[in-house]
């Protein structure tokens, strides 16, 4: 029962402060004309340690956002403020233990008679825990896309990244006129191997040529992946045939060095590869499918030849 020494509006006010002060969120004024705090909820100290006393102005509000964001939130709410429009931002506040706490504000413009902006109303929420999740699980995605485009054994980019990485290189010639090679490689009688030396060996030497191949790459752009079983692609960006070729006879070369043992093999006693190469420099019309199996073509004719060879264009 209300005081008889209260009025309604006093009442009422009462009420509504205390309606205020009991929820989560953390509500605030802000008189438009001296930019001061006439209101913000007791919550605040909870949330981030400053005392509701020491929020007198909105240079207090501004000087507590991390300073990584605190022109772009400014100048953002400022403008929307100015224009009388309802907003909200999101943004790391400083707690008085000197950590940061993300807080989103929701505000309201409300406006006089005139329709002159009069004040800022609005409510803080504490959203931390929500944007640490989120950052959680965005890095957690960002492991999983990583995951998919690598091969689970070699650990190199798996057919998927190649895909996409071909795609990205045969529009880049196309755009620019520049040329584009492709080289195929496939482990000479790889089945001999693993019927020889058993598929967890197979699996080793998997990944050895993986590394070894991996190794004779020097540009940045240049990308190896695994193509399937035991075949790998290099892509070769701004490199015309002659100097693919290069690249293809020192992976032959340095496999070679590395002296695999290979007792089933027909070629000789160590691992050997053989590989189709191309080059283009690709034009509207030609057709990045078309040019790939061009490649594998020649990946057939160097083995059908004897294998441990490269075959190219002549």
């Amino acid at each position: 029962m209300a005081d008889q020494n209260n009025t309604p509006d006093e009442v009422d006010s009462a009420v509504y402060k205390t309606l205020l002060e009991s929820t989560k969120a953390i509500p605030w004024r802000i008189d438009w004309k001296t930019m001061k705090f006439t209101y913000i909820g007791p919550q605040i100290e909870g949330v981030l340690g400053w005392s509701a006393s020491s929020w007198v102005s909105a240079q207090d509000w501004a000087s507590r956002i991390h300073e990584e964001e605190r022109e772009r939130i400014v100048n953002f709410c400022v403008a929307q403020s100015q224009a009388g429009t309802d907003h909200e931002a999101d943004y790391r506040a400083l707690t008085k233990d000197g950590r940061y706490v993300w807080i989103r504000d929701v505000v309201h413009v409300t406006r006089n008679e005139a329709g002159e902006v009069e004040a800022l109303i609005g409510f803080m929420f504490d959203i931390d825990e929500r944007k640490r999740n989120e950052t959680k699980l965005e890095l957690l995605q960002k492991e999983l896309e990583e995951l998919s485009f690598k091969d689970g054994l070699t650990g190199i980019a798996n057919r998927r990244r190649f895909d996409a990485v071909m795609a990205v290189e045969w529009n880049n010639a196309l755009r620019h006129g520049l040329p584009l090679s492709v080289v195929i490689i496939d482990i000479d009688y790889f089945k001999q191997y693993n019927d020889r030396y058993g598929h967890i060996e197979g699996d080793t030497c998997l990944k050895k040529v993986a590394r070894v191949l991996s190794a004779t790459l020097y540009r940045p752009r240049d990308f190896l992946a695994r193509f399937g079983g035991e075949e790998f692609v290099l892509v070769l960006p701004e490199a015309d045939e002659a100097a693919a070729l290069m690249v293809a006879q020192r992976c032959s070369q340095t496999l070679s060095d590395a002296r695999i043992p290979h007792a089933a093999s027909l070629v000789g006693p160590s691992l050997t590869v053989s590989m189709g190469l191309g080059s283009i420099v690709p034009v509207h019309g030609d057709d990045m499918s078309g040019f790939l199996s061009e490649v594998d073509r020649r990946l057939y004719q160097a083995k059908q030849r004897g294998r441990n060879r490269i075959a190219g264009s002549d």
